[in-house]
């Protein structure tokens, strides 16, 4: 069965009314389901469970209500919280530092890639970095056009969802496919030499649905290094989120690679993944996956 409608019913019905007495009973029951079974359907989708969503909904919405200069006490109560001292335990819980460390750590990093052109540096993106290793996945999406490009990396082509060749590709692939879990895959396939195409997908088991105009990928087995995008207020500067991604990439191949004892593995795929987290206006992140082998100096380490 297709949950997605009701998932973004959730969604829409969170966002309205994140300022109110927020229940798991109460958001079942707008939606028309059971508080049990719907809390299986939310946390299969979004591996999140309904609680956690709105939690961290409203502690990214305090974000922003903070950066405007409103003071903790306040936005605490505005989202259900009555004391300061609660708002900042929950805000260290999840985002690792109190509401002040980090409203001035990230409107730090963010002015810093308002501010230049180049690639972010590698200062910025030894803060993000984690290293995993992932088994071989298949995704089927849509394509764009041919494009004729220096090399074959995503890094030359970032962030083209517009660009793929479908109306409204996303929400076609979830209703044809209907995946478990929530979540994009942006890659580049080369064709041929210095030529390709971006194809935006979806994780998916097999390959039994995929229809005439859609791309199947099998993305090979490899060991990563997994950035995370700074978050972006894309409602205060719209298309900042895009231009981000851009540069992240910019700065993985331009300045960290060239002295973190790993280099990129060819033989692999890099490419991007879009959670639910990139949907927030607010507070909009990605990662990017590297495929990465280590240097010389550092293979008598554990990866």
């Amino acid at each position: 069965m297709n949950y997605r409608n009701d998932l973004e019913k959730t969604i829409e019905f969170i966002e309205k009314h994140l300022s109110e007495n927020l229940t798991l009973e109460r958001i079942a029951s707008a939606i028309g389901y059971s508080p049990f079974h719907f809390s299986r359907i939310f946390y299969g989708s979004y591996q999140l469970t309904i609680m956690e969503y709105v939690r961290r909904r409203r502690l990214e919405l305090a974000v922003h209500h903070l950066a405007k200069g409103l003071k903790i006490i306040d936005v605490a109560i505005m989202f259900g919280f009555s004391t300061a001292s609660g708002f900042s335990k929950a805000f260290r819980r999840t985002y690792g530092m109190t509401p002040t460390e980090y409203l001035a750590t990230t409107l730090q990093e963010q002015q810093i890639i308002l501010d230049q052109a180049e690639g972010i540096s590698k200062e910025i993106l030894d803060k993000q970095v984690r290293f995993e290793s992932k088994d071989t996945f298949k995704i089927i999406g849509f394509a764009t056009q041919l494009v004729s490009l220096n090399g074959s990396s995503t890094s030359e082509y970032s962030a083209a969802w517009s660009e793929v060749e479908h109306d409204e590709p996303e929400a076609y692939l979830y209703q044809q496919l209907n995946p478990i879990t929530h979540g994009e895959v942006g890659i580049f396939i080369p064709d041929r030499v210095g030529e390709g195409r971006y194809v935006l997908g979806l994780p998916v088991d097999d390959f039994s649905k995929a229809e005439s105009d859609m791309v199947c990928i099998e993305v090979p087995e490899a060991n990563y290094a997994v950035f995370t995008t700074i978050p972006v207020d894309e409602m205060a500067n719209p298309g900042q989120f895009a231009e981000v991604i851009k540069r992240t990439w910019k700065g993985i191949f331009e300045n960290w690679l060239v002295t973190s004892g790993y280099t990129y593995d060819f033989t692999k795929l890099d490419f991007e993944y879009y959670d639910e987290r990139c949907h927030s206006d607010l507070d909009a992140i990605m990662e990017i996956w590297i495929p990465v082998v280590k240097s010389a100096s550092l293979e008598q380490q554990n990866f």
